[in-house]
């Protein structure tokens, strides 16, 4: 059985300009859920996120690097059903690594993290 089709989760949306995140339900279609610290709009970070002190802004700069990129923090599948990890890089170096390999494989960088 799939493991999101019985319930809906809240998913992690973060401001990575006030360096928060919070839990919430996905919005309507066309809406977004406002920050409410600075009031722009919060990015999807996925289910399974776990945001960074506040006060490590290295880590903050990696997670907005990866936000930006599109990719979002999933352990799971779509549906749920299977638990495949898919690892992000947590900090710079593994970040400034992984660019460069996707760089040589000639692939985004949301490409060569997602597959």
């Amino acid at each position: 059985m799939c493991h999101y089709a019985t319930t809906q989760y809240k998913l992690h949306y973060a401001c990575v300009t006030c360096r928060v995140a919070f839990k919430r339900h996905p919005p309507e279609a066309g809406a977004h859920h406002p920050c409410p610290i600075c009031s722009r709009p919060l990015l999807c970070a996925g289910h399974d996120f776990a945001a960074p002190p506040r006060r490590d802004t290295r880590a903050w700069s990696v997670v907005a690097a990866l936000l930006a990129e599109g990719l979002r923090y999933e352990g799971r599948g779509t549906c749920g059903c299977t638990r495949t990890p898919r690892p992000r890089p947590r900090t710079r170096a593994q970040l400034r690594s992984d660019r460069v390999a996707a760089e040589r494989a000639d692939v985004t960088l949301a490409r060569l993290l997602e597959g």
